[in-house]
Formats: structure tokens, C-alpha cells, sequence
């Protein structure tokens, strides 16, 4: 289990410690762009290249804003590398530095397409284990996904790690206190791209709301009001928060999944974390005190030890001979 130093034991720093001073060599990567049946398309980084045999592949899924920027991104595929796995993250829509075609982008409960990505792995690689491994919302979506397909995903094992489970619990969490500061760093480029978009669509008559009242969004839930919600065919922010939020597909889940979380995430309160009626015999809840949103760092800041890659490593290798 994670058990950080003294060092360590402040939820702020774990949180921030990676993506302010962790030292990164970026990996290399073979981008392929992936098509979708909507017509828009995703960009998908390999580490190094696609695979050549049979090893097993694990698909990464990023968190609000990420991309392969995300040190926790970089971190896990030289890890999995070392431990003889195939990575690739697949980019939510929009998120790899090109925009996508659609007025629409992606939403934590989105699962269509990844589902599309998985299928199309496992039709080209029949001989590979294919896992996944999903951060923050990219962790919610993944789990809902999970509990969707049940024994029909070709999935054979998952990992989450600080995914927002009740995400009106976490919309209400970020805006209290110094969270504040982490909704101000992730509302900044989704208004961002947000208002490129209405200079591609007409994006005031999709959404009855103009440029300068997409400017004055203070909150991820009025930002989920205003877009999020309209734009994927939801009633509401709340609608879309009920429907999406994964807590609820938790007990349908089939493939053994690791759920990670720490009970002083900054970004949601401990009423997030699901009871064990909640889960299906297939699901571990590995809870910790410390570690942050996406944190587990352990040592000391002038020699970090960082728990979370190896513990999704070690899980996944564990696990690659299911069934």
C-alpha cells in the first residue's frame, strides 16, 4: 500500500509535485490518427511504435485538459515498456494539439469512443491482451465503459486511478477553497478551445450563449452547463453528472479492475469513495490517506519515488493471463 514520507503527506504537493518539478524525457512516439464513426477522428501516441508481436497493449486515458504532455503519461509508458507491455494513449477529442470537427468534444462519460479504439485493437492485434488505464475523468469514463459492456468488452483487465466516481460531488469539491486554483488551471483551456470553436461553428445557435458569457465562466459546473450538457444532449449539468458518473456501473463490472484513490484528493470529497455493495467481486479498491489527485509520489522532492506507475505495472503484469 502507498505510504509517503513526512515529506510527502500534504494532498497539495502530491498533486502538484509531479507537473511542476518532475524531470521528463519525453518518450518517443508514433502518432496514429484513428478515425470515428461520427466522421470527427482522435490522435493516438505509441510509445516508440505500435507492436510488432503478440505482447500485451495497454491503452492510456488522460484526464480533463491532459495529453501526452501529462508527466503521469510519460511516467507510465517508459514504465510499462520496462515491464514489456505496448502503450499507447488515446487523446480524447481535441486534446493532441489539433482541433477536432465537430462543435461537440469529449465529457468524462463518453465511452463511445474508446469503445471504438478497443474494438478496433482487438481486431488488429487477436493475439494481444489489451488493458487500460484511465486518470482522473479519463478513469471515470473507463469504468463506466467497464460496467457498460460487462463480458463483451475485450478488455481483460483496467485500472483507475482518482477518478471523479459521483461528478457532481467533485464539480461541487473544486470549487471550495484553494481548489479553486486547480478549476481556474483546467476552466483555462477549456474556454480556450471552447471559443475557437465559435470561430469554426455557430456555436451561439447551438448553445443560446455568446462568446462573452463563455469569457465570464467561473466553475466547471457552469462550464458543464453551458457546453457540456447541451452539446451531448443532456438536459442539464446535474442530467449529465447522474448519468455519467461511474459509481453507478461499478457493479456490472467483469474484468479484474484496480481502482486507485486517496481520501485527500483535492479535487472531491471522501463521500466519492464507493461502499463495498457498490462493487462487483471483480473490482479492488486499493484506498490510501495520501496521494492526492493522481499523485502517490513517495521518497523525498530531491529523490521521488513515484509509486503509481509501478503499482499499474505490477497489476497489469499480474493479470495479463486472464482468463
Amino acid at each position: 500500500m502507498f505510504n509517503p514520507s513526512f515529506w510527502f503527506k500534504n494532498r497539495h504537493l502530491q498533486t502538484l509535485y509531479a507537473p511542476l518539478f518532475r524531470r521528463q524525457i519525453s518518450p518517443q512516439v508514433e502518432i496514429e490518427p484513428f478515425e470515428l464513426p461520427d466522421g470527427d477522428f482522435v490522435e493516438c501516441y505509441w510509445h516508440q511504435h505500435p507492436p510488432r508481436d503478440n505482447r500485451p497493449i495497454v491503452t492510456l486515458f488522460h484526464g480533463l485538459a491532459g495529453s501526452f504532455a501529462s508527466p503521469y503519461i510519460q511516467g507510465v509508458m517508459r514504465t510499462l515498456h520496462a515491464k514489456g507491455f505496448a502503450s499507447v494513449l488515446m487523446h480524447f477529442r481535441g486534446c493532441a494539439g489539433k482541433p477536432n470537427r465537430l462543435p461537440r468534444s469529449y465529457h468524462s462519460g463518453d465511452t463511445a469512443d474508446a469503445r471504438a479504439w478497443i474494438d478496433y485493437l482487438s481486431v488488429k492485434y487477436p493475439h494481444s491482451p489489451l488493458h487500460a488505464v484511465g486518470y482522473s475523468i479519463g478513469g471515470n469514463m473507463l469504468l463506466k465503459l467497464l460496467g457498460e459492456d460487462q463480458a463483451s468488452t475485450p478488455l481483460i483487465s483496467a485500472v483507475s486511478i482518482s477518478a471523479p466516481l459521483d461528478l457532481a460531488i467533485s464539480a461541487k469539491a473544486i470549487n471550495q477553497g484553494f481548489a479553486k486554483r486547480y478549476q481556474n488551471h483546467l476552466l483555462t483551456p477549456l474556454k480556450t478551445t471552447l471559443l475557437e470553436k465559435y470561430q469554426q461553428f455557430d456555436m451561439h445557435a447551438l448553445l443560446g450563449v455568446d462568446e462573452h458569457q463563455i469569457k465570464a465562466i467561473k466553475t466547471i459546473e457552469a462550464f458543464d452547463e453551458c457546453y457540456t450538457a447541451p452539446i451531448n444532449g443532456f438536459a442539464s449539468a446535474q442530467a449529465y453528472y447522474q448519468q455519467c458518473s461511474a459509481k453507478q456501473f461499478l457493479r456490472t463490472i467483469i474484468i479484474p479492475t484496480l481502482i486507485i484513490h486517496a481520501l485527500d484528493d483535492p479535487f472531491m470529497t471522501p463521500d466519492i469513495v464507493p461502499q463495498e455493495h457498490e462493487l462487483s467481486n471483480s473490482v479492488a479498491l486499493a484506498l490510501s490517506p495520501h496521494g492526492g489527485h493522481v499523485g502517490f509520489v513517495e521518497g523525498t522532492p530531491l529523490a521521488p519515488h513515484y509509486w503509481l506507475e509501478h503499482k499499474i505495472a505490477n497489476y497489469l503484469s499480474r493479470s495479463t493471463r486472464y482468463p
